[in-house]
C-alpha cells in the first residue's frame, strides 16, 4: 500500500515541485504537459498480461527500454527548446520514479528481481 501510495505522489504531485521549479509563471501549464507524459505508459498494452504486480517495466515495456531512456536523457541535456525539454524531463522522471518502483519490488521479491530485464542486462554487461 505505501509503495503505491509513494509510486502515485511521485507521478502526480513530485511533477507539480519540477513544474513550479522549471517555471514558476507557467507551472500550471508545465504540470499539466508532465502529466501528459504518462502517456508513455501505453506501451503497457503490448504486455502480457496486461498487468503483472510483479514485474519491472524498466527495459520490459518498449517505451521503457534502456535505449528509451538514453533517448531520454540525451533529450534533457541536448535540447534547447523548453517545451520539448520539459517533456524529456517528464519522461526520464517518470523512469526514475518506475526504477524506484522496482526497487522497492525486488526488495521484497527476489524472483522478481531474477525474472527482470534489468537483471538480465546486468548479466550481460558482467560477460
Amino acid at each position: 500500500m505505501l509503495q503505491s501510495i509513494v509510486h502515485y505522489s511521485l507521478h502526480f504531485l513530485a511533477i507539480g515541485a519540477i513544474a513550479y521549479w522549471y517555471d514558476k509563471e507557467q507551472w500550471k501549464r508545465n504540470w499539466l504537459i508532465l502529466v501528459l507524459t504518462m502517456l508513455v505508459d501505453l506501451d503497457h498494452v503490448f504486455a502480457t498480461p496486461l498487468f503483472d504486480p510483479n514485474r519491472c517495466g524498466i527495459g520490459y515495456h518498449p517505451l521503457h527500454s534502456e535505449i528509451a531512456i538514453l533517448g531520454y536523457i540525451l533529450g534533457v541535456l541536448l535540447i534547447k527548446n523548453k517545451l520539448f525539454k520539459l517533456i524529456f524531463i517528464g519522461l526520464l522522471f517518470h523512469m526514475i520514479t518506475d526504477s524506484i518502483d522496482c526497487i522497492w519490488m525486488f526488495s521484497d521479491c527476489n524472483d522478481c528481481y531474477l525474472r527482470s530485464e534489468i537483471y538480465k542486462t546486468v548479466q550481460f554487461f558482467r560477460k
